[in-house]
């Protein structure tokens, strides 16, 4: 519960509902901090900073690694380029000069720039050589994922059930597709999904959806979940996932909704089975792993849907999504430890201490390592050795 509560979208007409459950959510206790022996151990090959990171805000500002740069961005609207290999700026650019930029939507690289979105409603491509700012575009609704791009076209799902495409050169919007919004939705949105001429993203309303990307024509949508319950909170269904594609089949998750194995073309479910998370998911090609609302982490068979296990011992300690690094599934938590997990047991096999200010999203791998991003904006290269 107190998971959903640090993403939940407050509305005037909810305000004196969320109010009254406050009780439930003070009551969640987080367990403590697992003893695991090490059979890893790391080595910070580089450390730099960007900015004053995201602080206590929630946000998806998920840095990227392309054209032999990290790139990185703080709320505040820093934007970096790293050398993935001493950690040296490359370049630098401050997108407002003040405390109003309110970057949110994670780092999207290609066509030799970086997108970048925005609470405010914006989205900011950047020349990756340089990063002179390209243009800038306003649209409807807060940007809180990572853009797509596919076919010169920037994808941008935003928190108006509006999934946008702009021209890569210029920022015109090219077409719009409209979906529907509930009263209450948790404060995050899908990353869409481009393959193959089609463009994956998951709705407030708890729906998987496709689409044409050149014309933006809707090709189907399915029901991840169904709102049931007497109160909004209950009612919650939001597919927050970025839909994941292993070959032909496509995998979502929703809150208080199903994790569902899709085919890609026809829209139809393979299997479906009872998680709820709001969180992206991972694969090693076998299997699914995924971190639950009261932060369970999961593996099952990506064929058939079956449970392969489950660890309970980091509830309700805020964990990042999972993903896959050096064969290991990892995960970070708000007090700033990172957890390797075997992907073949669910054991642990080694804990990081960070640092203290937490971590809000995931580590990305790089050539020779990965790198970290912590709240206070600490940016480290780490690499592994077993």
């Amino acid at each position: 519960m107190k998971k959903m509560f640090n993403k939940v979208l407050l509305s005037a007409s909810v305000l004196g509902l969320l109010a009254g459950c406050a009780g439930e959510e003070d009551n969640v206790i987080m367990a403590p901090v697992p003893q695991v022996k090490n059979q890893l151990s790391s080595e910070t090959q580089w450390s730099a900073s960007i900015g004053s990171g995201v602080g206590d805000y929630f946000s998806q500002l998920t840095p990227n690694y392309n054209y032999d740069k990290v790139f990185v961005a703080d709320r505040d609207g820093l934007v970096k380029a790293l050398d993935p290999k001493t950690g040296d700026t490359l370049w630098e650019t401050d997108l407002e000069g003040d405390t109003s930029a309110r970057l949110s939507g994670g780092i999207a690289a290609a066509y030799g720039q970086i997108y970048i979105g925005s609470e405010n409603g914006r989205v900011i491509a950047l020349d990756e050589k340089t990063g002179k700012q390209v243009w800038s575009q306003p649209v409807d609704g807060e940007v809180l994922a990572t853009p797509a791009t596919d076919s010169n076209l920037v994808l941008v799902n935003t928190s108006r059930g509006t999934l946008i495409a702009l021209d890569q050169k210029t920022g015109k919007q090219e077409w719009v597709i409209n979906t529907e919004v509930p009263t209450l939705t948790l404060r995050g949105d899908s990353q869409p999904v481009a393959f193959s001429g089609g463009v994956f993203w998951g709705t407030p309303s708890g729906r998987l959806a496709a689409a044409v990307v050149e014309r933006g024509q809707l090709i189907w949508q399915h029901p991840i979940g169904k709102p049931k319950g007497a109160t909004e909170i209950d009612r919650l269904v939001d597919v927050d996932s970025s839909p994941l594609l292993v070959g032909s089949t496509l995998y979502t998750v929703g809150y208080n909704g199903q994790l569902v194995a899709m085919d890609l073309r026809s829209g139809n479910p393979i299997w479906k089975r009872n998680y709820s998370s709001s969180e992206n998911i991972a694969t090693d090609g076998s299997s699914i792993f995924l971190v639950t609302d009261n932060d369970h982490l999961v593996a099952v068979d990506a064929r058939s849907g079956t449970e392969l296990w489950k660890n309970n011992k980091l509830e309700n300690r805020l964990v990042t999504a999972p993903v896959m690094i050096n064969g290991y599934v990892v995960v970070g938590d708000s007090q700033g430890y990172l957890y390797w997990i075997d992907r073949e047991t669910g054991k642990f096999v080694a804990e990081q201490n960070i640092d203290s200010s937490g971590l809000a999203i995931s580590p990305i791998t790089v050539d020779n390592g990965y790198v970290v991003v912590t709240r206070d904006g600490s940016v480290k290269k780490l690499t592994i050795k077993q």
